[in-house]
C-alpha cells in the first residue's frame, strides 16, 4: 500500500489556521505542559531544551511540534522556545488529527524521525566500532537523542535533517 501525501491540500489547510507570532526568547511549548495544541512553523528559528540543555534547532517550515503530547496524551517533554521572531499557523491537536490529511502529514513526519534516528544508531554503531574519538560519538548521541525525544522536532525531508546533527 502506498500512501499519497498531497503537499497542495496540507498547504490549504495549515493556510486556513490562525497565526501566533514569538519573538526571540519567547517560550512557544514549555516542558511538563499539557496545552492540546499543534503547532506548524511557518517562519523562524526555534530551539528544542531539556532543561538548560539545547539539544536541537529547527527552522524548516513545515516543522511540527506538539504531536508527541498529543498523540500519547502526555505533557510536552520538552521546551520549544524561539531563537528569532518565528510564526506558526496554530490548531487544536485533537481537531487536526481527525483530518485524515493531517494524520497522514504528522505520521510521514514522525516515520522520517524515526527513520533518520535509525540512521543515526547505525552511524553510530560503525563510529564505535572503528574507535571514533569520543567528542564525535557524544554529538551524534546527543543528536539521536533530539530527534527522539523533541517536542515534533521536526519536519524532517528525506535526505535533510534537524540542523546541528552530524548525522543528518
Amino acid at each position: 500500500m502506498t500512501l499519497i501525501h498531497n503537499p497542495e491540500v496540507w498547504q490549504e489547510k495549515i493556510a486556513a489556521l490562525p497565526l501566533e507570532r514569538y519573538d526571540t526568547g519567547e517560550t512557544v511549548f514549555a516542558e511538563g505542559t499539557k496545552t492540546g495544541r499543534l503547532m506548524i512553523l511557518k517562519s523562524g528559528t526555534v530551539g528544542i531544551y531539556k532543561g538548560d540543555v539545547a539539544f536541537a534547532q529547527v527552522a524548516d517550515a513545515g516543522a511540527v511540534f506538539g504531536e508527541l503530547s498529543a498523540l500519547l496524551d502526555a505533557p510536552h517533554s520538552a521546551d520549544v522556545r524561539a531563537l528569532e521572531p518565528s510564526e506558526f499557523h496554530v490548531a487544536d491537536a485533537e481537531t487536526l488529527l481527525q483530518d485524515p490529511v493531517a494524520l497522514l502529514y504528522v505520521t510521514i513526519v514522525l516515520a522520517r524521525r524515526i527513520d533518520a534516528a535509525n540512521h543515526g544508531l547505525l552511524q553510530l554503531k560503525i563510529m564505535l566500532e572503528s574507535g571514533e574519538s569520543r567528542g564525535l560519538i557524544d554529538k551524534t548521541l546527543d543528536g539521536i537523542e533530539g530527534l527522539l525525544s523533541a517536542v515534533g522536532s521536526g519536519f524532517i525531508r528525506a535526505g535533510a535533517g534537524v540542523s546541528g546533527y552530524p548525522f543528518a
